[in-house]
């Protein structure tokens, strides 16, 4: 079968393709591991639009229910994860190529378009204790969680912009903010340094080497080493933002189209294109400097929307059409 469209991936941004896809009655197919993206494990979204307080379990449903409503337009195969995408070039002189998707589940299938909405994943410690506590204690979004710390001693760990930005979002609601930095010196923006370090909130530590992530059912404190000294050490804390960048699941599409230094798919953000006719991406695995749920959903949208266009002016261009309307 060679569908209209074939979306990769079911967080917002996917969820959103698949929807405004079957809108447009195109033939879909949606490709994912699950619903509901990197925000599935939060216990409390306060900043979905529409939802004062939702669990990310409870979106991820929710969103799964939505696309799940268009059955006789978006066929949905899950859990399914792409591992490659391959153009299938034309036959015909003046037609468009066709992309050919394969899984980690050995299938193959063919679309006119790709909307590649794979996410990305939070670049991780890799210590002990930070998979048991993500959610209870461990977060990776400041943006999303910060008001769920309301009170609380709080650990940043990441001395570049994002670590900068998550102690800036947790200023205002938790009791204390400790940055451990491990090298000897911050590197996000030097305007944005100056402005934490005149917050009494704040306490930096230089030199720490993240250990261990500690607890019973919640997050009680860290364990770290102290590089200078290889003295370890521990100190109190209900929470721990790991600000240490993200990754984006761009690699299906690597050898396809511009990917920035990040590993970002380059987009034109009012089309959703990318540099390959046809691939058009969405939320978190793009360039867009925000990556929030509610961003995701729009980038999806548009990435829907125009790869319908892509799709009327692809019918448009073919010989088959060109013939039927007298070579014009």
């Amino acid at each position: 079968m060679l569908y209209d469209i074939i979306i990769i991936g079911g967080g917002p941004a996917g969820a959103a393709a698949a929807v405004y896809a079957a809108r447009k009655k195109l033939k879909t197919l949606l490709l994912t591991e699950s619903f509901g993206g990197q925000s599935v494990v939060s216990d409390d979204i306060q900043n979905w639009i529409g939802e004062q307080h939702i669990s990310g379990f409870d979106l991820a449903k929710k969103m799964e229910e939505h696309v799940r409503a268009f059955p006789d337009s978006v066929e949905i195969k899950m859990p399914e994860l792409a591992k490659g995408v391959r153009v299938i070039p034309s036959e015909s002189s003046g037609r468009a190529n066709d992309f050919e998707v394969t899984t980690g589940q050995g299938n193959i299938y063919t679309g006119k378009a790709i909307i590649l909405a794979s996410g990305a994943r939070r670049r991780k410690l890799n210590i002990p204790g930070e998979d048991k506590f993500n959610g209870k204690g461990v977060a990776y979004c400041s943006t999303c969680d910060a008001p769920l710390f309301s009170g609380k001693k709080v650990v940043v760990v990441g001395g570049g912009n994002a670590g900068l930005e998550a102690v800036q979002d947790l200023f205002p609601y938790a009791e204390e903010v400790v940055l451990m930095i491990r090298g000897d010196s911050l590197k996000g923006d030097q305007v944005v340094q100056e402005e934490i370090k005149k917050n009494p909130k704040l306490a930096v530590i230089f030199n720490a080497e993240m250990q261990e992530v500690l607890g019973d059912r919640f997050v009680s404190g860290v364990r770290y080493k102290d590089n200078k000294t290889n003295e370890e050490k521990t100190i109190e804390a209900e929470g721990v933002f790991v600000e240490i960048g993200s990754v984006p699941n761009s690699e299906v599409v690597k050898d396809l189209v511009k990917i920035d230094r990040w590993g970002q798919v380059e987009v034109n953000t009012k089309h959703s294109a990318t540099s390959a006719p046809g691939i058009f991406a969405a939320g978190d695995v793009t360039d867009d400097p925000y990556k929030q749920n509610n961003i995701s959903v729009g980038d999806g949208v548009r990435a829907a929307l125009a790869a319908y266009n892509y799709l009327l002016q692809r019918k448009k261009e073919s010989p088959a059409m060109a013939k039927e309307n007298g070579g014009k």
